[in-house]
């Protein structure tokens, strides 16, 4: 999904991250526009529910967000993405994925663990409320599989 669909992944990174730091449309379009960077959306039917964000840089990757709406979650749709995006990454030429995730998000630990991302670092306060991010890398040449 290119730029055009920015107002629509804002509105599912609101949904999904209520309560939370939420991108808006304007960051959403600007990474958009940033070489490298992609975007692929889950639906529902003809509905999203849910996407991933994702920047390319050389032979490495990192994902910049995954999101679900509530009502899409437990349903295959974060693991569905997550896999999709490690295969398009691999076959660009992509061999390792990157991401951080809130030590606190316990959901999103067990489906990176189940796409078989490890945990490498510990990001302190990296959250605008303190939290800290658990750094997490996946050779994807076998996540993709």
């Amino acid at each position: 999904m290119g730029t055009p669909g920015a107002a629509i992944l804002a509105h599912i990174h609101a949904e999904a991250f209520a309560g939370g730091e939420i991108w808006d449309e304007d960051a959403i379009r600007t990474l958009l526009e940033t070489g490298g960077v992609e975007a692929l959306v889950v639906l529902d039917e003809a509905d999203p529910v849910g996407f991933i964000l994702y920047r390319r840089v050389l032979d490495e990757a990192e994902i910049l967000t995954l999101a679900v709406r509530p009502e899409g979650r437990r349903a295959g749709a974060g693991h569905a993405l997550v896999k999709s995006a490690a295969a398009r990454l691999l076959d660009s030429g992509v061999g390792r994925a990157f991401l951080e995730v809130a030590v606190t998000n316990t959901a999103a630990r067990a489906l990176y663990e189940r796409c078989r991302f490890l945990p490498c670092g510990t990001r302190r306060r990296y959250y605008a409320d303190g939290g800290d991010a658990l750094v997490l890398a996946c050779d994807l040449r076998i996540t993709s599989r």
